[in-house]
């Protein structure tokens, strides 16, 4: 005989939003207002940790989400920094290597 369960007695799972997820979301967020690269490291870090210890818990975490779109901006953010060091060295090299040898561009000639 079927036996209806009773609200009381069922156990509801509880989950948490995982703190490192937040985390991981709000530096991807503020790392594109002004703290480039090292908003990146940040969060990458926090992103990879919050994907850990929500595949680890069973169910019982959630943030995934926030999780992966920290890391999509975390990877971004290091992208665009780094293209932004090459282009400033070439730039720098460039005008450098001009000098000396177009000298009369920048200068007297002698």
């Amino acid at each position: 005989m079927y036996e209806e369960p009773s609200p009381y007695s069922s156990q509801v799972p509880t989950t948490e939003m995982n703190i490192w997820a937040i985390i991981s979301l709000v530096s991807g967020i503020l790392g594109w207002l002004g703290v480039f690269g090292l908003g990146g490291i940040v969060e990458v870090l926090t992103g990879h940790v919050a994907k850990s210890q929500i595949r680890n818990s069973g169910g019982h975490m959630t943030g995934d989400g926030l999780a992966t779109a920290g890391l999509v901006l975390g990877y971004l953010n290091l992208a665009f920094t780094l293209l932004a060091l090459c282009l400033g060295i070439l730039a720098i090299t460039g005008v450098i290597s001009g000098a000396v040898i177009c000298p009369f561009i920048f200068g007297n000639p002698q």
